[in-house]
């Protein structure tokens, strides 16, 4: 028997219409619920870990004027060694710890110090702020302030016990405490990161920049990937091999695919001016990566060329699913091949179309290798993820990195919206 039940419509004799069967209830289907959940705790947990807690990180550090040395904690810092060579009891020497706070920002309160005191060594003169007992040296060495610099020096008599049990004051390593505040857990928040940027004359030319490289990237390998797979959604003699050649920028290093491309396009040494050159198109050689506006269009060339065998395989193998029944119909109607694509085959290939339109504006819109390893960011090929990368690495000003990767994370936010909105033609989505 049937689970789905049919009611008549209004008017006598009418089309049946499915009703919704209501979900199962009862503590049998509490217990899977239970369960499922059970089971999917791991998997909720494990993405959480991977993707929510870094993306918290992210914005959390956004709000904060901190740079990369603020992520570690300030600490001070001791180095310890022994100034005068013992050989013999009755020797003097002196134990030298130099003391330092490497923050020039923060202060350090409450220091303290504590190491193993050698025995067989006598102090002469130990400082106020020290006590040795039971075989431990203490110090309580107060506040320092961002930049403290000290020698702390103990003049020391060596003891036959000392001499003959060849103890190395280095053997133990000095145990400092203090206390030191750290924007990066504070609870004090700004907005001057996200000022910076967006107050910067050139981030405007940087999104465009971006736009640019996305859009024009992105629609292009698209449409490469289609001709590539309309050429070879065809049977004949080295169908395969020549699939396998079309993979080769995909699937090849992208160091080694970026380098080549740099050496073959380079003014003064490539192969590709100089057979410009000999072939009389141009005087004098082109600098495909040095000049505005070139700059750009070539590295959007190079994305093009690197990612349409993506857009191939997957428009392929769609294409391949088609039915031929209705081509061989068309072919009856007398349709041209223009017509059988626009009519036929268009219409079939848009739901992988706008899957693929999707994955590819996300990840060229992250992309960051190709560029930086091609221009480094110059000659207007700035993109946001290079802006990222400059901000917090080149200049260490980490949160205001942060605070471009989350205008990145909205642009791609807003995007992903508009698109699961009004362009979606995947059904499903």
């Amino acid at each position: 028997m049937s689970t789905t039940e049919f009611s008549s419509s209004a008017a006598g004799g009418g089309r049946q219409t499915p009703s919704p069967v209501p979900p199962p209830s009862g503590p049998l289907a509490r217990r899977e619920a239970r369960l499922a959940w059970g089971l999917l705790t791991p998997t909720l947990l494990s993405v959480a870990l991977v993707i929510i807690l870094p993306l918290i990180a992210i914005f959390w550090i956004s709000a904060k004027p901190i740079g990369l040395s603020d992520l570690r904690p300030t600490t001070p810092d001791v180095y310890e060694r022994m100034r005068g060579k013992v050989t013999a009891a009755g020797d003097k020497a002196v134990i030298e710890y130099r003391l330092k706070n490497s923050s020039r920002e923060k202060p350090i309160r409450s220091v303290t110090m504590t190491d193993q005191w050698p025995a067989g060594l006598e102090a002469k003169g130990l400082d106020a702020r020290c006590t040795i007992a039971n075989g431990m040296i203490s110090c309580n060495l107060g506040d320092w302030e961002p930049g403290y610099n000290e020698r702390l020096r103990i003049d020391v008599v060596a003891g036959s016990e000392f001499v003959d049990s060849g103890i190395n004051i280095r053997d133990s390593e000095p145990v400092m405490r203090g206390e030191a505040s750290s924007e990066l857990f504070s609870l004090s928040f700004t907005w001057d990161n996200f000022r910076s940027v967006f107050d910067s004359g050139e981030f405007l030319e940087v999104l465009w920049v971006t736009l640019f490289y996305t859009i024009v990237g992105t629609i292009g390998a698209l449409v490469v990937g289609m001709l590539a797979a309309l050429m070879l959604n065809k049977s004949f003699s080295g169908q395969g091999i020549l699939r396998g050649l079309f993979l080769f920028p995909y699937v090849a290093p992208v160091i080694a695919v970026a380098f080549t491309w740099v050496t073959l396009l380079d003014p003064f040494s490539g192969s590709f001016n100089a057979l410009l050159v000999q072939m009389g198109l141009i005087d004098t050689p082109i600098n495909f990566f040095g000049q505005r506006p070139l700059a750009l269009f070539t590295v959007t060339a190079f994305e093009i060329w690197r990612y349409f065998p993506l857009s191939f395989l997957f428009i392929l193998a769609r294409m391949q699913s088609i039915d031929n029944d209705i081509y061989e119909a068309a072919d009856m109607d007398g349709a041209s091949p223009f017509q059988k694509f626009y009519y036929l085959s268009l219409p079939q290939l848009m739901g992988i179309l706008s899957v693929l339109f999707l994955l590819r504006f996300i990840w060229t819109f992250n992309k960051f290798d190709d560029i930086f390893l091609m221009t480094g960011g110059n000659a207007g090929t700035r993109t946001l993820t290079v802006n990222v990368y400059e901000q917090a690495f080149a200049i260490s000003n980490i949160g205001a990195g942060a605070a471009v990767a989350v205008v990145i994370f909205g642009c791609l936010l807003a995007f992903s919206f508009f698109f699961f909105k009004f362009l979606s033609r995947e059904e499903g989505l």
